[in-house]
């Protein structure tokens, strides 16, 4: 059996070898240099395709940009989609005192920035890439991404003091998220990123509070068709986490799709090189098509 770390170092590596792809335009849904959309056109040249709205993992952490999602967000376009690369705030990088790794988030300006460019991705198409329907998005994120994804599309459930919270339901025709960390109690439990979860909070005296309006696992139902892909073998954020999360939805009368794919670990989800990936092309195009 092939030794976890090194299977996981093995499939990062292949996930990262892929050259970043240029988008075909940029817009900035806000004042901050990381308010920014890039837009990729589908290259079939189709009029009309579906959106997806993709928003990149790394832990909350700066060091870890949009830049690693790109191979993943042309796969998509080479697959008919018109795909939209959002950036947002993400923590210092420098750890804080004491600690080792980069922070996790800001708060409350990771949220800020999710919540503000979700509202202004329509907006954006229309005027920058008009090949994208804006009736049909797709939202999708991987690992810490898949974890925006999942909030962005329950923002409509959120307690009635989030500045977040939308009077009605994104339009969305639904989120596919990518070994999400989707369960906040189940990742701190499992320490999932080295303890992410509580800084993206604040930190432990912020955690109950702030955790209302962040777990997706405290967001439920949300009424938005949602599919969860994992990878059985992943070490980063492990199928428990998903599991715990799509228990959640079933308790709260909600069904989550849940495909996991055998002998796949974290990274192959977004490798255009991975077999996986062709798998999430098809759990978008469901939704999208």
């Amino acid at each position: 059996m092939p030794d976890p770390a090194a299977r996981d170092a093995a499939e990062e590596a292949s996930a990262f070898s892929h050259p970043a792809v240029a988008p075909d335009v940029s817009a900035a849904y806000g004042e901050h240099p990381d308010q920014v959309v890039d837009f990729y056109a589908p290259r079939d040249g189709r009029q009309r395709a579906p959106l997806v709205v993709a928003l990149h993992g790394g832990a909350w952490r700066a060091p870890y940009d949009r830049q690693h999602l790109t191979p993943f967000v042309d796969f998509l376009a080479r697959r008919g989609f018109a795909v939209a690369n959002v950036e947002y705030r993400r923590g210092s990088a420098i750890p804080r005192q004491g600690g080792t790794a980069p922070v996790a988030g800001r708060w409350p300006e990771t949220f800020d920035d999710v919540a503000a460019a979700l509202d202004a991705v329509p907006r954006l198409a229309a005027e920058h890439l008009p090949q994208a329907d804006p009736r049909r998005i797709v939202l999708t994120g991987h690992s810490a991404g898949g974890h925006l994804a999942l909030w962005a599309a329950a923002r409509h459930v959120l307690p009635p003091d989030a500045p977040w919270r939308l009077p009605v339901p994104p339009p969305l025709r639904g989120v596919v998220a990518l070994a999400p960390i989707a369960h906040f109690d189940r990742a701190v439990e499992l320490g999932v990123c080295g303890g992410a979860v509580t800084e993206l909070l604040g930190g432990e005296g912020e955690f109950d509070v702030r955790a209302r309006h962040a777990d997706p696992a405290l967001l439920l139902p949300t009424g938005i068709a949602t599919a969860v892909v994992q990878g059985r073998e992943d070490v980063v954020v492990p199928q428990a986490v998903a599991d715990a999360y799509v228990e959640a939805a079933a308790k709260a009368g909600e069904m989550v799709g849940l495909t996991l794919l055998p002998d796949v670990g974290h990274f192959p989800l977004i490798d255009p090189a991975a077999d996986a990936c062709a798998v999430v092309a098809e759990e978008i195009a469901q939704l999208a098509f």
